[in-house]
């Protein structure tokens, strides 16, 4: 395909259309409202849950179904369900105990809510901040919650840890459970069909495209899946050089407006 004839953008959220500080710039905003202008959809992805990609609704006059959780649930852009995939309930504690032989703190999430350990854990307060609403305190681990978790996220700063971690649970779990870092700090944990890679399939048969029809931008391990679901893939500057080489193009970093670049270089041009 010639980039020329993309139908349909797929971005990641943290990373790629926000700034480092979770800003959308004006910049980020217009080059969407240009993509709309030109007649090309725009839909986003993140392993966030539905709720923390609420406040990119008006601004991005977003219309599409958005995919939180890597596509462990979509929904509208009332926040309404529209479908949601959820790990098997038996996997739940094995996961979780997995995570936490790599001494990592375990996240879960359901459509709604959010639990952590320990409120003073690791990235919670952050992760609050950017997601706008605060967790709740599990008071006995995950075994009174494996009813529809939409998620389940190993967090550590020994990012060494998390990647042992993630080939562990790909090797003792397979084709049962997509795993993937969302960041050098986060193992997330979701259905088989909930990654990226499915939300681009997904975005292509709601709207009748073909594949070679979707450009998709990110910056991660577990947004490759999408780019080889893509005509045009785009990795942002930040993107570790592994996430690079699976792209078809490199924009800018997402502290230099990388994204609004990527629209204006690789897309409408």
């Amino acid at each position: 395909m010639t980039d020329a004839t993309v139908k349909l953008m797929l971005a990641d959220v943290d990373g790629t259309l926000v700034t480092p500080d979770k800003i959308l710039t004006n910049k980020a905003i217009a080059a969407v409202r240009e993509l709309h202008d030109a007649g090309i959809l725009f839909a986003i992805t993140s392993g966030r849950p539905p709720r923390g990609m609420a406040m990119l609704v008006e601004p991005l006059d977003i219309q599409t179904p958005i995919a939180g959780f890597n596509g462990g649930v979509l929904v509208d852009r009332d926040m309404n369900v529209i479908e949601q995939r959820v790990l098997p309930e038996d996997l739940v504690v094995p996961v979780s105990d997995l995570m936490e032989s790599f001494s990592l703190d375990v996240w879960l999430y359901t459509g709604a809510d959010w639990y952590v350990p320990k409120a003073d854990g690791p990235h919670v307060a952050r992760e609050a901040w950017t997601v706008k609403f605060a967790p709740k305190v599990m008071q006995d681990g995950v075994k009174g919650l494996t009813e529809n978790v939409a998620k389940l996220v190993g967090v550590s700063d020994d990012h060494d840890a998390v990647a042992r971690a993630t080939e562990a649970a790909h090797d003792k779990f397979g084709d049962h459970v997509t795993a993937a870092a969302s960041q050098p700090y986060y193992l997330d944990v979701t259905h088989p069909l909930a990654n990226k890679g499915a939300v681009a399939k997904y975005l292509a048969q709601r709207y009748n495209l073909d594949e070679d029809d979707i450009a998709t931008i990110g910056d991660m391990p577990n947004d490759v899946l999408m780019f080889a679901r893509s005509g045009l893939s785009i990795a942002m500057g930040n993107a570790s050089p592994e996430v690079k080489r699976s792209a078809r193009r490199v924009t800018t970093s997402n502290d230099d407006e990388g994204f609004a670049n990527a629209v204006d270089r690789f897309i409408l041009r």
